[in-house]
């Protein structure tokens, strides 16, 4: 198996997104051959636009603020138009995750902003691949994708600590094992192709 490059791809302005960054790329990290990088969107440099672009998968992930990403992701996304224009992230694989303080906090509409920005970049699409938890009499807040998104992982913080809930922190491992375990599959059938 060869090894794989993973960028997560964040923006975080109170503490809480980075926290589930980290759970995703110790997620990716659990499988063997896989180099994860994270990158701040909010305070990009040359070397990590070349860790974006060499990168095999790309994990988007913000905080949802009034229904859609950060400003700072939006200004992200809005600079990478030169690799838009040239394909340069054209079947790269590509998944995310967003928190907000609500339950619901609108983010659907974040996840889904995630997804056309990588449908844009002509990117793959990893879902979270979870069924959702919670959502039973005997179910518990403690089950993974407690909050039952399918598009990617969404987490719920409350605003008056800086705490992660587990379940959500266990989610969001759950994601960033899945785009690694998938990035592997994609990179061995290219690799078999290519002979």
């Amino acid at each position: 198996m060869s090894d794989i490059s993973i960028v997560i791809a964040s923006h975080s302005g109170y503490g809480h997104t980075a926290q589930i960054a980290i759970a995703v790329a110790d997620g990716a990290a659990s499988v063997a051959g896989t180099h994860v990088h994270r990158v701040d969107v909010a305070a990009l440099g040359d070397a990590d636009w070349e860790l974006l672009d060499a990168a095999d998968a790309i994990i988007f992930g913000t905080p949802t603020y009034m229904g859609t990403a950060s400003g700072a992701f939006h200004a992200f996304a809005e600079a990478t138009s030169k690799r838009w224009s040239t394909r340069a992230w054209s079947d790269k694989l590509a998944a995310g995750f967003t928190n907000s303080g609500s339950m619901s906090g609108d983010k659907m509409h974040t996840l889904q902003y995630l997804a056309l920005l990588a449908a844009q970049h002509g990117m793959l699409w990893v879902s979270l691949g979870l069924l959702p938890g919670w959502n039973t009499t005997t179910s518990s807040i403690e089950d993974d994708n407690r909050l039952g998104f399918y598009l990617g992982a969404g987490a719920q913080s409350f605003n008056d600590t800086a705490a992660v809930h587990d379940a959500d922190l266990n989610t969001a491992r759950h994601l960033g094992r899945r785009v690694a375990e998938h990035t592997h599959v994609r990179s061995a059938g290219l690799a078999v192709a290519a002979r």
